[in-house]
């Protein structure tokens, strides 16, 4: 292990990278039912796709883990990048509708928008192309994108992340927990207004605090695996709840759940199940703007998290920089065309990568120990599935409390650093977007630069990168 992964040059222990894969599992392992949700419309296009869906997720995400293990020996985990999941199967319901085909067809002609996309990005990171774009986001923005994540990852662990929804009366989006709960008037009219799930809602915002709090007393203390016992604290006070006052049995899902990887599914429906015909017959035009969109929000979500939390995790250098970013953006490339080639979405860098950095994890070993979970997940899924989400968005919160800190590397008095980062700060949590916050960023870099008399402080490429995005908002086709 030393030889591989350089444990004592990286100043961390065989058990501290096992600890911290396994926090990263914990906080990112909803991914594995949510993403063949997702891209089956919550089922409703058959078992036989929902399950072929969620052995791609184990199989590619553990590929781009194992890349990212041994070829850049970094603690980033990879699955498929939430956003660019359910704009997957928008267009795929899109080329379904557009061709009167099934939506399995147009599953299938989506898969070779993402195996394109990945071949690209293996050849913009082996000529060292992603790297110079990583290079051209100037420095103060890039020192921006660690606490906008931080904002970002508190806005999903007190909202998204719980996925809860009220019965009627308007409450029609997913709650969170300060805009619904404290944001009420009273809870008597919260409650009336939501029902039967106001209970629901109440045993969350109670586990998740408690499993905040938990945390954050621990790693005071210097108790070594902080975050995951804070998360077992807070499944604890979940499971007590459901049974004492939801009266649910927290482990009855265990009893007639399946146990055997549904391999056959996936062999049939996704695995190098390409629909060349039906991609072809879109047009060259709408193929084209399909990629290139897939292309820009991946690259900049992973560059985004890569340097936000590699920033946090001290990685980077004085000027911004990660060494094996070459290597680290390559495994990202080589597990977007693994999930092409089994049957998912874009595989990315996980932005919950920050909770397992967060708990010590410093090289690929907390990777690989995040890989290898999931793999064992194609015969324990049932498992991972009864850790509620409030627990992991303990986590998530805690995580994006210390990545907020990074604000105190920003230069308050310089209006093209400040104002860059304070559109990113909002960017990111409202819309969802690592990659379109820093978009914003960039472009309000570049205006304000070109209209105060330094337009030749701007990179060329930043120019580009620049005016990409702003054809990327606002260009309709």
């Amino acid at each position: 292990m030393e030889k591989i992964f350089k444990l004592k040059e990286n100043g961390t222990t065989v058990r501290t990278e096992i600890i911290a894969g396994l926090t990263t599992f914990m906080t990112m392992a909803y991914i594995i039912a949510l993403n063949p949700n997702l891209l089956t419309n919550f089922g409703a296009e058959g078992q036989p796709l929902w399950n072929g869906v969620f052995m791609a997720t184990c199989v590619a995400s553990a590929i781009g883990m194992f890349v990212m293990a041994f070829a850049a020996n970094k603690p980033f985990a990879m699955a498929p990048g939430m956003g660019l999941n359910s704009f997957f199967a928008v267009v795929s319901a899109n080329i379904a509708a557009m061709l009167s085909v099934s939506y399995l067809e147009g599953f299938q002609a989506a898969l070779c928008i993402i195996l394109v996309e990945g071949i690209i990005f293996i050849i913009l990171s082996v000529l060292n192309i992603r790297e110079k774009i990583v290079d051209a986001i100037p420095l103060g923005v890039r020192m921006g994108i660690s606490p906008a994540i931080g904002y970002m990852l508190m806005n999903i662990g007190f909202g998204s992340n719980v996925g809860i929804y009220a019965e009627g009366n308007g409450y029609t989006t997913p709650f969170y927990t300060m805009r619904d709960f404290f944001g009420a008037l009273t809870p008597k009219v919260l409650k009336d207004g939501m029902g039967a799930e106001y209970n629901v809602m109440l045993l969350t915002v109670i586990t998740m605090f408690v499993g905040l709090f938990a945390i954050i007393i621990l790693a005071q203390m210097n108790i070594r695996g902080a975050v995951l016992i804070g998360m077992l604290c807070a499944s604890i006070v979940y499971w007590v709840g459901e049974a004492v006052f939801l009266h649910i049995a927290p482990f009855e899902s265990l009893a007639a759940a399946s146990w055997v990887p549904p391999f056959g599914d996936m062999m049939e429906v996704t695995f190098f199940k390409f629909n060349f015909h039906t991609f072809f017959e879109i047009g060259w035009f709408t193929s084209i703007t399909l990629i290139i969109t897939f292309c820009m929000i991946d690259m900049f979500d992973t560059i985004g998290t890569l340097v936000g939390t590699a920033s946090r995790a001290g990685m980077v250098d004085e000027q911004g920089n990660m060494p094996n970013m070459r290597e680290a953006l390559l495994a990202d490339a080589v597990g977007t065309v693994s999930g092409a080639l089994t049957g998912t979405s874009t595989v990315t860098t996980f932005v919950e990568s920050a909770a397992g950095v967060e708990a010590g994890g410093r090289t690929g070993l907390t990777a690989l120990t995040t890989g290898l979970l999931f793999l064992a997940c194609m015969f324990i899924a049932p498992i991972a599935a009864v850790v509620p989400a409030a627990a992991t968005s303990s986590a998530l919160i805690y995580v994006g409390i210390l990545m907020v800190s990074g604000l105190k590397n920003i230069n308050f008095d310089k209006m093209d650093e400040l104002v860059p980062v304070a559109l990113m700060l909002i960017g990111m949590p409202v819309s969802g977007s690592i990659g379109h916050a820093i978009g914003i960023g960039l472009i309000s870099y570049t205006i304000i630069k070109v209209f105060t008399g330094k337009a030749k402080e701007v990179s060329v490429l930043t120019y580009v990168i620049s005016a990409l995005f702003l054809i990327k908002f606002f260009l309709v086709v």
